[in-house]
């Protein structure tokens, strides 16, 4: 990412946030000959109403950027992201606070970061972003930091399944381990079945390149233990229960959940948090050939109860039941896993608010302030344990899809937890990881769901020295 915040810089043009209530007073404090070119302009503080204001010389003395309403129900703390967009080259600064609450200032630098992301692997771009001077009180190189982690990820995900296979997704994992001075393995092909993962391989097996598990560990050894774990699924054809074609067009995305592993330990990383931070990917492609997993399979788990497969469209909650079950086995503080899972979530809740299942009530508190706080929004659902019986297999533990049409994001978790008990708190996102649409700080495409929010949750518990 090109550097977009910066910490000081001569002659940066001011930018000035007005809201209904704040604009006679933005106004009455602009130098007159901008106050009386607003006015005929037209300018009025409507949400995203943006306004460049002349010098005397013909340059750009500043800028107008209107907030809406001060009410923060209407705010959207990202929002003055939109003026990277807009505003021509060169350097700026808040000239005032913008509205939002306390964090207002950081979200905005934020959202100016988070905002200039393009994706320019495959076709580049020659345009050159304004910078912003790091507003006073602001972290520049947290704000670089958390905005870096975000195009890691949405990298990953934006990239099409024939660069972004299995391989592909190992060798950007393994990147991230060394850059940090990680340990880590992978175990891959049919030694998944020697090590006992045997979920993991069935998903994988039918495709050109083998399905993988790729397990990194960093941190002090004493620090509390928190791990994540990340759906990798590089394509899904749905396998024999094939997709139509339309529902395959987004399924370069199905690696999001890993995506979003990596990029929350890349700020983990990045910020040195006094933790034992351990990521696990199950990598896989879900494909179609002679030895593809079938409808009515039944495999065993590593954790041990054994799996009917009623739908091979719902692989990600197989390859997801071996690597939680791994990640239980040391009975971590913390574990988190990201996947996108059902398109029942998507019904429920659209594209952009992914509900999260958690058994513990003060961390789902905490997890839904955090993710408030920094607009990065969550929804929690309901473990609700009745609905569990739906899995039961008939000639197996358990049936990796309902017996219904209903609930179907709360099934999944449901299932996902069966292969959970040790760990003190365990916490479940089924994410989209895309934007439909391009909004402030959230450019269309690949997306880290949840990831800001978590960083901000572990740096409170655990703050660095």
């Amino acid at each position: 990412m090109p550097d977009l915040i910066v910490k000081k810089a001569a002659g940066a043009r001011p930018i000035w946030f007005a809201t209904k209530q704040s604009w006679p007073a933005v106004r009455a404090a602009l130098p007159p000959a901008a106050a009386a070119f607003a006015d005929a302009n037209g300018f009025t503080p409507t949400a995203g109403r943006y306004l460049a204001l002349p010098s005397p010389q013909g340059d750009i003395a500043g800028v107008l950027y209107g907030m809406g309403s001060d009410e923060a129900r209407h705010i959207d703390p990202l929002a003055p992201g939109r003026l990277a967009g807009l505003a021509p080259e060169g350097v700026y600064k808040f000239a005032n606070d913008p509205p939002g609450g306390r964090r207002a200032r950081e979200l905005a630098a934020l959202g100016w970061a988070l905002s200039a992301y393009k994706f320019t692997r495959y076709k580049k771009t020659d345009a050159a972003w304004p910078r912003l001077v790091a507003p006073e009180g602001v972290d520049a190189a947290r704000v670089e930091s958390v905005a870096g982690a975000m195009a890691l990820a949405r990298d990953l995900v934006n990239t099409p399944a024939n660069d972004m296979g299995p391989e592909a997704l190992e060798a950007a994992a393994t990147a991230l381990a060394r850059q940090h001075k990680a340990a880590f393995s992978v175990v891959r092909g049919d030694d998944l079945l020697k090590r006992n993962f045997p979920l993991v391989h069935a998903v994988g097996r039918a495709a050109k390149q083998p399905p993988r598990l790729f397990d990194m560990i960093w941190g002090s050894k004493k620090g509390p233990r928190v791990t994540l774990v990340g759906k990798g699924v590089c394509f899904d054809t749905g396998g024999l229960d094939i997709k139509p074609s339309s529902a395959m067009l987004l399924m370069k995305k199905d690696m999001a959940g890993a995506a979003t592993a990596l990029a929350l330990a890349k700020m983990v990383m990045d910020a040195k948090l006094p933790v034992r931070l351990r990521v696990l990917l199950p990598i896989v492609e879900n494909s179609i050939a002679g030895d593809a997993f079938r409808p009515g399979d039944v495999y065993p788990s590593r954790k041990g109860p054994t799996v009917e497969i009623g739908n091979t469209d719902a692989e990600g909650r197989l390859i997801l039941a071996d690597a939680l079950a791994l990640a239980d086995e040391e009975a971590p503080e913390l574990l988190f896993d990201f996947a996108t899972l059902t398109g029942a979530a998507r019904v429920a809740l659209g594209p952009d608010l992914p509900p999260f299942y958690t058994m513990d009530d003060a961390l789902a508190a905490d997890i839904s302030a955090h993710g408030a706080a920094v607009a990065d929004p969550v929804w929690r659902l309901p473990l609700w344990e009745p609905y569990g019986a739906l899995l039961d297999g008939k000639i197996s533990t358990l049936n990796n899809v309902s017996t219904g049409p209903f609930a179907g994001s709360i099934t999944a978790a449901l299932f996902l937890r069966r292969f959970v008990e040790k760990a003190r708190a365990w916490v479940h996102f089924d994410i989209y990881g895309w934007n439909p649409s391009t909004r402030p700080g959230r450019p269309e495409g690949g997306e880290a769901q949840s990831a800001r929010l978590l960083f901000d949750l572990l740096e409170e518990r655990y703050p660095a020295a």
